[in-house]
């Protein structure tokens, strides 16, 4: 009876590898990345894509990265696929649906009422990956991206399709106040059952985060600004819902049967007009927070302070994200011996 299943699995797998061969193109990132852009089933907004992105490395190897960005985000990360390729991994990252090179015309970028949604796009492309040769295999994710990766690892116990999590500051919590966080966002949260395209307006969002990466600002980077904006879009209900519970489960303390490695800076910032303090802390969420639930995780985690991160450790300035890839690929050393 077995016979059967192994077939099934193997000719899918090759459909899988044949079907991706045949349909990756140059991505916009040229210097030998390629994309594949990927047909999801409809949702309440109609059609729906993810991107793979990949950039293999010169010499073989069947070991690889996944990559999923976080809000507001897609992947430019040139010099985070160089690390990889160095450390001798093949690197793919996931543009999401609703996000980056994914996100439709009639789409509002971003939208999302459950982060169960992006479980197809990650079963999509670690697939991908196994087809492709890859049998060691780290899902990253960064912020939103790290707490869905983290919910996903939850979610999907003795999955052969990775074997280990990387998650880079984390949004495992709300960086608000506590009334804010205890009362208002669960009000948000049941309010976006119903009424999830209703926008929420944020009066005070500044773009201060945004200034301290781009180019075009204080920042070292070029990216998108559309795809990644200066100023964070609005959100809806309909998102806060999303992000309340799986914060919700983060609260309660995680399942993960894979070793996961959860960094963080050493100290929030909470500037309010454009400082140098932005390039020493994470400007986005409460590092005390990431901590807490990093270490609620039930399982072999690894929760470790990066001094004077920012938010996206691997946009720190350089001494510091030589340190994050020091440390990343130390873990690494051991867990995929």
């Amino acid at each position: 009876m077995k016979k059967p299943g192994v077939f099934f699995l193997i000719a899918s797998l090759l459909w899988t590898f044949v079907s991706a061969q045949s349909n990756y193109k140059p991505d916009v990132l040229r210097n030998g990345f390629q994309q594949l852009i990927i047909q999801q089933p409809a949702d309440y907004e109609g059609t729906v894509v993810c991107t793979v992105v990949r950039k293999m490395n010169p010499n073989p190897t069947t070991k690889a990265v996944l990559y999923v960005h976080g809000f507001n985000d897609y992947f430019f990360q040139e010099e985070m696929t160089d690390q990889f390729l160095e450390h001798g991994y093949n690197f793919y990252a996931l543009d999401l649906r609703k996000y980056g090179r994914s996100w439709l015309p009639d789409q509002k970028i971003t939208n999302a009422r459950n982060l169960t949604e992006y479980y197809a796009d990650i079963d999509t492309a670690l697939k991908i990956i196994q087809s492709e040769g890859n049998n060691e295999v780290l899902l990253s994710g960064h912020s939103t991206g790290g707490l869905t990766v983290s919910l996903y690892a939850n979610d999907h116990q003795n999955s052969d399709l990775f074997d280990a999590v990387f998650a880079n500051s984390p949004f495992y919590n709300m960086n608000m106040g506590f009334l804010i966080r205890a009362l208002g966002i669960p009000v948000f949260s049941c309010q976006g059952k119903k009424h999830p395209d209703v926008i929420i307006h944020e009066k005070n969002n500044i773009g201060l985060y945004g200034q301290s990466l781009h180019k075009s600002a204080h920042g070292e980077w070029e990216f998108n600004t559309k795809w990644k904006q200066i100023v964070s879009p609005e959100v809806n209900k309909g998102w806060i819902r999303a992000i309340h519970k799986g914060q919700v489960k983060a609260r309660k303390g995680l399942t993960i049967d894979k070793p996961i490695l959860v960094l963080h800076s050493s100290k929030s910032v909470y500037e309010k007009e454009w400082n140098d303090k932005m390039f020493e802390g994470d400007a986005v969420l409460n590092v005390k927070h990431i901590e807490k639930r990093g270490n609620k995780i039930k399982g072999d985690h690894s929760v470790l302070t990066i001094e004077n991160g920012m938010h996206d450790l691997v946009l720190s300035p350089k001494s510091v994200r030589d340190n994050v890839y020091h440390t990343l690929f130390q873990w690494l050393d051991v867990k995929f011996k």
